[in-house]
């Protein structure tokens, strides 16, 4: 395979309603069919109005950012500081909702595309029917990566050809039958484009050459194809929301008529795993909600009939050390109940307790 990537020059400024098959078939009257059009989501989302009005600086232009994040955001990821990872309505996992401020005046921000798949069928149609061109068209944005530096662009959006190219079941030089080798060649094509389109350069379409002439177009699912089905994600939250998940999962008890002796054994069996990491002289005790009120925290040899939580006892006498560890041995303590299925309530200690001196710190 030999593959050329060409720039696409004097599109220009672009606009609302713009015509983007017309204005980049004037710029590239030497496009042929089997060309992949990588175009930069930014000119998609200027000729789809895809433009907001905010302030130029201050605390309002931050408001109003934080408001239009919240409602381009499915759900957040990962929050640290000002940064906020989010999964879009799309179903991307990006920065800031995939929000821009650069290449826009300072008083807008450009928001994603609504559908990038239809946008990219959109400009594929039009270039096929009035200007009788055959290319797959493929909406590039930049993101970064997890575990890894710096950023690329990748596929958002796909017409022509097919987001993944499955080498499943294929047989390797050396007889080796590949098992899960799925490529995904528009991310691929993406961040080729990328290289000559820049990001100062207002080069916002590139071309891709020779790479649909040595493969079969597909148009199946579209750049849909590339997000990962939640169940399969193994990496669905950032650290402190997935450990905030976990201890959320642990603390509801399910809606029954009380716990067995299965889960008595699943409890004994949580606080077993534990039993050699946590400090010395934390003690885990099972109590009922009357004996939690009273500030009562005595050993019970079994589950008792009502009880509705698991109480850890902190150190006494509180200290600051102390506290720290009695919080992480808590922690673990939930963890592993939920590892053997079996949720805990945690409600405010009695006034006055060793519990409650460490929530008041």
């Amino acid at each position: 395979m030999r593959l050329e990537i060409l720039p696409v020059l004097g599109i220009g400024h672009v606009t609302e309603g713009d015509d983007l098959a017309a204005m980049i078939a004037t710029a590239a009257p030497w496009l042929r069919d089997g060309d992949v059009l990588v175009v930069t989501s930014k000119i998609v989302s200027k000729s789809e109005g895809r433009l907001v009005d905010v302030p130029a600086d201050g605390p309002e232009r931050l408001a109003a950012r934080d408001e239009i994040l919240a409602a381009e955001t499915a759900r957040v990821v990962a929050s640290r500081g000002p940064t906020r990872i989010v999964q879009t309505h799309h179903g991307f996992v990006m920065a800031s909702a995939g929000i821009d401020a650069s290449n826009v005046d300072k008083t807008q921000l450009v928001l994603l595309p609504v559908d990038p798949d239809a946008s990219a069928r959109a400009l594929r149609d039009g270039l096929r029917e009035r200007y009788d061109l055959d290319v797959a068209v493929v909406i590039s944005d930049t993101m970064g990566r997890p575990w890894r530096n710096g950023l690329t662009d990748v596929a958002l959006g796909v017409a022509g050809m097919s987001a993944i190219r499955d080498h499943r079941g294929e047989v390797d030089p050396y007889g080796n039958e590949l098992q899960l080798t799925q490529m995904a060649v528009v991310d691929e094509l993406a961040a080729a484009g990328e290289l000559i389109k820049g990001k100062c350069d207002q080069v916002p379409v590139a071309v891709v050459r020779g790479y649909l002439a040595a493969t079969t177009p597909d148009d199946a699912g579209g750049a849909r194809a590339l997000i990962r089905d939640a169940a399969q994600d193994l990496f669905a939250l950032g650290t402190a929301e997935a450990r905030a998940a976990g201890l959320a999962d642990a603390a509801t008890l399910a809606d029954g008529p009380g716990p067995t002796p299965a889960d008595l054994t699943a409890v004994r069996r949580a606080i077993d795993a534990i039993a050699g990491v946590v400090a010395p002289g934390t003690v885990f005790t099972l109590v009922d909600e009357a004996e939690v009120r009273a500030g009562l925290v005595a050993e019970m040899p079994g589950w008792p009939d009502g009880a509705t939580l698991l109480l850890g006892s902190a150190p006494t006498p509180v200290d600051p050390i102390g506290l720290v560890r009695f919080g992480a041995d808590l922690h673990r303590l939930r963890v592993a109940l939920a590892a053997q299925g079996v949720g805990s309530t945690l409600l405010p200690p009695p006034p006055g307790s060793p519990a409650s001196a460490a929530l008041a710190l």
